[in-house]
C-alpha cells in the first residue's frame, strides 16, 4: 500500500495580507512559518515514518518549504521538483487582495472560495479546476507508479492545488471540492491507495502539531 504525504507550504507575507499568490505571484516565508516548518518536520521524524521520495512544487515558498522539512525525514529521501504541484495560475487576481477581488468578480470569487462550478478561469486569464485537477492527480500517480508498492511518498504543494488535487484523486464532484473548506498553511493530509487508481483520505488538513493557533489568514 503506498501512502501520499501532502504539505501545504508555510505562510507568506502575502497569505497573511490576505492576497491571491497563485503560480505566477509569490512573496516571502514569514519569519515564524519557519519554526512552524520546524514543527512539521519534528513530527514526522517522530511518526519514525521512512520516506522514500519528496517531490515539491518549483515556487520558491513552496520549495523553501520542501528544503525545510527534508533534514528530519527519515530515509534520506531525494528531492525533486514538479511544475504539475504548482499552484492555480490566476491570471489579474494574482497579487491582489482577496475583498478587492470579491468586489469586483462577485460570482468568480465565489466560484473560486465555494463553488467550483461557478468559476470561470479564462475570464482573467486563469485555469480551470479541471486543468488544475488532471496535471497534480498525474503528477501523483506518475510519482507513485515510479516507487515501490509500499512507498511513503510526500508532495509539497498550495492550498487551492491541494483541494483540487486531492478532490480529484478521491473522485469528489466538482461542485464539492470546496465543501469541506480549505487547506492550511504547513498542514498535512495524508491519502493512500492500493492500485494507483482507487484512493482513501486517512486525515485532512492536519494542523495539531502546530504551536501557533490557527486564524482565518492560515486557510484558503
Amino acid at each position: 500500500m503506498t501512502r501520499v504525504y501532502f504539505v501545504r507550504h508555510g505562510k507568506t507575507e502575502w497569505n497573511l495580507e490576505g492576497r491571491y499568490q497563485g503560480a505566477n505571484g509569490d512573496s516571502e516565508l514569514l519569519n515564524e512559518s519557519w519554526q512552524q516548518i520546524k514543527q512539521l518536520g519534528t513530527y514526522l521524524q517522530d511518526q519514525g515514518i521512512v520516506f522514500d521520495h519528496i517531490y515539491a512544487s518549483p515556487i520558491k515558498r513552496a520549495r523553501q518549504t520542501a528544503l525545510g522539512v527534508w533534514p528530519y525525514l527519515v530515509g534520506n529521501p531525494q528531492l525533486t521538483l514538479k511544475s504539475g504541484l504548482k499552484e492555480f495560475a490566476l491570471g489579474t487576481w494574482e497579487g491582489q487582495k482577496f475583498e478587492d477581488v470579491k468586489a469586483q468578480y462577485p460570482e468568480l470569487y465565489i466560484g473560486f472560495r465555494e463553488n467550483p462550478e461557478l468559476w470561470n478561469g479564462p475570464l482573467i486569464g486563469a485555469e480551470s479546476f479541471e486543468e488544475v485537477m488532471q496535471r497534480f492527480t498525474s503528477t501523483v500517480k506518475t510519482a507513485v507508479a515510479a516507487n515501490n508498492p509500499d512507498a511513503n511518498l510526500l508532495f509539497v504543494s498550495h492550498g487551492a492545488a491541494i483541494t483540487a488535487g486531492v478532490g480529484a484523486l478521491l473522485d469528489v464532484p466538482l461542485g464539492q471540492l470546496r465543501a469541506r473548506g480549505g487547506i492550511s498553511n504547513t498542514s498535512l493530509t495524508i491519502l493512500e491507495t492500493t492500485d494507483n487508481e482507487h484512493y482513501t483520505e486517512i486525515i485532512r488538513n492536519q494542523t495539531d502539531y502546530l504551536d501557533a493557533p490557527q486564524n482565518a489568514t492560515d486557510t484558503i
